[in-house]
Parts: C-alpha cells; sequence; structure tokens
C-alpha cells in the first residue's frame, strides 16, 4: 500500500506543481525545492535521475501556471484538439514561445538526484494544484 501526501512529505518528499515533460519519468517541469518553485529538467533516460534545479521567479511561476491550465483544459479533448499541436490555441502558443527559453538551464544550475513517489491521496493525476506525485530531492 502507497502512502499518503503527508506521510511522504514528513519523509522529505515536495509539492510537484507542473510536469511538461514525462519519458520513463520526468523530465520537465516545476516542483519545489526546499519549499520553493524550482524548473527541474532531467539530464538522460538513465536510471540515475540527475536533474537541473533552478529557482523560477514569480512572473515566470504565473505564466507557466497559465500554460498548465490550458494544457489540462486540452486534455479533455481529444489528441488532435490539443494545444500542443500547436495552431490550436493562440495564447497556448505565445506562453510556449516565451517560457521554452526559461525552461533551459542556467549557468550554475544545480545537480540533484530525484526521487518520485505517489501519494495514495491524490486520486486525479493532473490538475490545477499541481500531480499525484512528490518529490524528494538529494545531491547528485
Amino acid at each position: 500500500m502507497g502512502e499518503t501526501s503527508e506521510e511522504l512529505r514528513r519523509k522529505g518528499f515536495e509539492h510537484v506543481h507542473i510536469e511538461h515533460t514525462r519519458i520513463d519519468g520526468p523530465m520537465l517541469g516545476i516542483a519545489d525545492v526546499d519549499g520553493v518553485p524550482h524548473y527541474f529538467r532531467r539530464h538522460d533516460l538513465s536510471d540515475e535521475y540527475v536533474y537541473s534545479v533552478w529557482p523560477v521567479d514569480d512572473e515566470t511561476f504565473a505564466l507557466e501556471r497559465e500554460h498548465w491550465r490550458i494544457t489540462l483544459a486540452g486534455n479533455e479533448g481529444t489528441p488532435a484538439t490539443h494545444p500542443a499541436r500547436g495552431g490550436i490555441d493562440a495564447r497556448y502558443d505565445e506562453l510556449t514561445a516565451l517560457l521554452e527559453p526559461r525552461r533551459m538551464p542556467p549557468e550554475g544550475a544545480r545537480l540533484v538526484k530525484g526521487e518520485w513517489s505517489w501519494a495514495e491521496d491524490l486520486e486525479v493525476r493532473y490538475h490545477l494544484g499541481g500531480t499525484d506525485y512528490l518529490v524528494r530531492w538529494s545531491e547528485g
């Protein structure tokens, strides 16, 4: 049996706000690092789960949350109508172009390992508040 989000938090797991890309685990998104929203970007598809993490400023976080809301609304439709295809939702396309450069690790980004765990009490995979899993970071 899994653990609740509260049990995981007591073990040092933190909130995942947004998942942009998933390939054999989370690749790119925003999660808390020491309680502060940070971008995370996985380095490769190895089993190491090594990520670059760097802080997200308030303006960027607000734009990312708007992008996330549009993404989630698109999940209610079909793949053919999802805004990620491009040319379907002008604001989504605008936000994507604006945010893509910010999603690249800056020089000096911290390298850490991520450990991911689903919380049994978070029943909706993707929702406005985030995801149904949490992450615990350790020095890489």
